[in-house]
């Protein structure tokens, strides 16, 4: 195809068995007929997905069923009728009607390879057949061809759950969503139709239907399918929820945020989708290894073929028998198939855990991590102050108390937003409220002239003293905010405020240091902040005062002093580092467009958890290449061996080779199974 005129490019997907060709319209319909010529029957992508391969596998088992009838009948012919004219022909027949219906797709596919010098294992196979039926050898002919297709269906039905096991999540999405009609009634409508901004109701134990935003109702949801998080997360007005989550609890309204095919979950898919089609470096090493070792091998067939009569004294006959059996067990079926099935596993197993690896080198790769840098707010804390302490140090503390809670409510800083939510909710208008730049806010109550700020505003005020002084020190050691309410002539009241560190993020450090990976955090916080975090989430090294520029330098100095560098984060300002460490972390549900478009690894439910186990899949994955790999190759070996020496039939060759490509394909899928039992 690449030969033609007006062919601008091929992209393929090798474990979905899908080309993309980039050409004109006359072009593309010269390139499908090369295909056709090549043996292949292409469909367009609507036919070709996984269901209709499915079923495609399914129809063809008829066919295989009676060619397998046949080929034993052939079989019981040789074996009653031996030496009978009247029989060799008829099982001679029976033989070919049994390789026709078994093998008419891998004899087109073969002969199309051989006419082109490409010797893949199609064209083993069509020559190992023929050769072992032109030299008398025709129900085992019969019997191998059959075995090898039907092993054929098998192995590409198992493909296909590979292939499938993320893709899978998209049927979880509903066909339906009950859409606000214009008089405020309810109807349903397909969700391909649902416009953006659309307002859909989502009834208790109903999946959501799109991507968007509570406007109505409380509720808890299932969000399984996308975060990999196994407790329902609460949900409320202003709360986003994503497309085939399940609603659990109350009866919600939501406003829509993205397309049906622009949801969350959709993404996800593609995402997986495209990593899948990139190749492993494995992948590509085997591929590399597979195209010089199949012409070997078929060279040496050859050569056993022509040389050992004249060598070894051996029969034409035999000689051509043990040619053809080393043909038949040299395709490299199981050494091809053991790496592609293995990381699709592996890339489907972590998107079920919340975990979108973009393409199977950093699936491999992630193994070698020996530091894990990570940014403070967002991943290693909350990223929501939160009200850690208070203290009131004047008189009436309740009427104190309500101060704070009106003035903090009337403002819009992060910090005074957490005060007023964890003190007791008091409303209340508040007279010449003002804000006062970099120091806080001021406003009168009860005709009481009360400011809420920080350090610097009660210096101006003129109201600190050394016992407040030592109150701040205090807090500010274990990297606190402090803000302080005063009135004209006194402090009040002191709440401390602190982004808190995420319930997860210690056993996160801990199972990173138990993997043996180290860890060291990287902030724009202050330095006192940095390592009062660090010490509480037990990180190995914090660094703090940082600015994107900073955390670049530092991924190449642990780059260099230690070796191979993760970098964990959900800001813009951690883009430039994610893009430079080995392997970059976005944090998914919190984490900017930027982050997550830098890093090799989306965590979509923030639980910094996922970045060891993302290590440990790929160690697990490691060593799952590498036993297929090497029981692949182990088989080869020996039956090549027992094959020179003559102890093995052509029956023993096929039943090794499929058998060993089974073992892998099924080894390769324990991934899936494991990740099903987290």
């Amino acid at each position: 195809v690449a030969g033609l005129g007006d062919v601008r490019g091929l992209h393929f997907d090798l474990s979905a068995r899908v080309v993309r060709i980039d050409a004109s319209d006359s072009a593309t319909q010269r390139a499908l007929g090369a295909i056709r010529r090549a043996g292949f029957d292409p469909l367009p992508l609507p036919d070709a997905d996984s269901a209709a391969s499915t079923d495609r596998l399914v129809e063809g088992l008829p066919r295989l069923g009676a060619g397998l009838l046949i080929a034993l009948a052939a079989e019981a012919v040789h074996f009653f009728v031996e030496g009978s004219m009247a029989g060799s022909v008829l099982g001679m027949a029976l033989a070919l009607t049994a390789i026709a219906l078994a093998g008419a797709s891998t004899y087109r596919k073969g002969l199309a390879a051989l006419i082109r010098g490409r010797l893949n294992m199609n064209a083993l196979m069509s020559v190992a057949v023929t050769g072992a039926f032109l030299i008398g050898e025709w129900p085992e002919a019969a019997m191998v061809m059959v075995l090898y297709a039907l092993a054929e269906a098998i192995e590409a039905r198992a493909l296909d759950r590979a292939r499938n096991a993320i893709k899978s999540l998209m049927a979880m999405a509903p066909d339906t969503a009950e859409v606000q009609q214009p008089d405020g009634g309810w109807a349903d409508a397909p969700v391909s139709q649902v416009a953006l901004g659309t307002r859909v109701r989502v009834k208790p134990g109903a999946r959501i239907p799109l991507d968007g935003v509570i406007v109505s109702g409380q509720t808890s949801v299932n969000q399984a399918p996308v975060t990999g998080e196994s407790l329902p997360v609460d949900k409320g007005p202003q709360d986003s929820v994503f497309a085939a989550t399940i609603n659990v609890a109350g009866t919600i309204e939501v406003t829509t945020t993205a397309l049906a095919s622009d949801s969350t979950l959709a993404r996800i898919i593609r995402a997986v989708e495209s990593a899948q089609a990139a190749r492993a470096p494995t992948q590509q090493f085997v591929d590399r290894f597979a195209a010089v070792y199949t012409p070997a091998v078929f060279a040496v067939a050859l050569l056993v073929a022509l040389a050992s009569p004249w060598l070894l004294g051996w029969a034409w006959t035999e000689s051509a028998y043990r040619a053809l059996v080393l043909l038949v067990i040299a395709c490299p079926c199981a050494l091809v198939i053991a790496t592609p099935v293995t990381v699709v596993s592996g890339l489907a197993a972590a998107a079920r855990r919340g975990i979108i690896i973009k393409g199977g080198v950093y699936l491999e790769s992630a193994r070698r991590l020996r530091v894990v840098a990570l940014d403070k707010t967002g991943t290693i804390t909350e990223g929501k102050p939160k009200l850690v302490d208070q203290r009131v140090v004047a008189d009436e503390p309740d009427r104190v108390l309500a101060w704070a809670s009106r003035l903090a409510g009337h403002s819009d800083h992060p910090v005074a937003q957490a005060i007023a939510q964890g003190l007791p909710r008091v409303d209340g208008d508040v007279e010449g409220f003002a804000a006062l730049a970099g120091r806080g806010v001021r406003g009168l109550i009860d005709g009481e002239l009360l400011h809420l700020g920080n350090h610097r505003l009660i210096e101006e005020l003129g109201v600190c003293s050394p016992s407040i002084e030592a109150v701040l020190d205090e807090h500010e050691r274990q990297g606190r905010s402090v803000t302080m309410l005063a009135s004209t002539s006194k402090v009040l009241a002191i709440f401390a405020v602190a982004d808190t560190i995420k319930d997860s993020s210690r056993a996160a450090i801990s199972h990173l240091h138990h993997i043996g990976v180290r860890s060291v955090m990287l902030t724009g916080d202050n330095a006192v902040t940095a390592r009062t975090i660090a010490v509480q989430a037990g990180i190995d090294d914090a660094r703090g005062d940082l600015l994107p520029d900073d955390k670049l330098r530092i991924i190449g100095e642990q780059q260099t002093e230690y070796g191979p560098t993760a970098m964990t984060g959900d800001g813009i300002n951690d883009a430039p580092a994610l893009a430079k460490a080995d392997i970059g972390f976005a944090m998914g549900r919190g984490g900017t467009d930027t982050a997550m478009e830098a890093a090799d690894v989306v965590v979509m439910n923030d639980d910094l958890r996922r970045v060891p186990e993302t290590i440990e899949l790929s160690q697990r994955t490691h060593r799952l290449l590498w036993q297929n790999i090497s029981f692949a190759l182990g088989v080869k070996v020996v039956f090549l061996i027992l094959a020179m020496l003559g102890h093995a039939t052509m029956w023993m060759a096929v039943f090794a080779d499929m058998g060993a490509s089974l073992i892998v394909v099924f080894n390769g899928l324990r991934i899936l199974r494991q990740s099903a039992s987290v």
